[in-house]
């Protein structure tokens, strides 16, 4: 017998179980292993509600750890929403049970979230606080492996240190 408020143990969602999450999931653990290389792949558990026999599904660090609200089956009728909620889903989880912002900038060092930019599922940020720093879409996600940190031309260069 469980508890009055305890939620009951959760389970790991096998490959194929939701398919659409399943290659979404793929797509957003890119991006953490180029932006976090040692943390290990986020991963789909559920748990079981009693009240309805539904599954609540949470994208999960490796170890089992979620936060934040459930996958909802009827958001998923495309492989774009379904990788825009299990991206969202997935900065939720990473950030608060890490404490730390996920996925960061390279320019702004600022934490970004997922966006629908023209149907592609984006990451956003909102751009620095000096006056022509804008938001900006930093890249498509599972496309943060392709980014670099810009050259900046006007940055101070270490002075030659050599003796003569």
């Amino acid at each position: 017998m469980c508890a009055f408020f305890s939620r009951p143990e959760p389970r790991l969602v096998l490959t194929g179980d939701y398919p659409l999450w399943d290659e979404a999931l793929a797509v957003v653990n890119r991006d953490l292993a180029a932006t976090l290389p040692d943390q290990r792949p986020l991963r789909l558990i559920a748990y079981a509600d009693s009240a309805d026999l539904d599954e609540q599904v949470f994208v999960a660090l490796s170890n089992g750890e979620a936060h934040g609200n459930s996958l909802i089956p009827a958001e998923a009728q495309s492989a774009a929403e379904a990788l825009m909620a299990v991206a969202d889903a997935a900065q939720e989880t990473v950030t608060e049970r890490l404490w730390r912002a996920w996925p960061l900038c390279t320019v702004h060092d600022l934490g970004m979230h997922p966006r629908d930019t023209d149907g592609r599922p984006s990451w956003w940020c909102a751009g620095g606080s000096r006056h022509g720093d804008p938001a900006h879409v930093r890249a498509a996600v599972g496309e943060l492996d392709t980014i670099h940190r810009p050259r900046r031309p006007h940055r101070k260069r270490p002075k030659d240190r050599r003796l003569r």
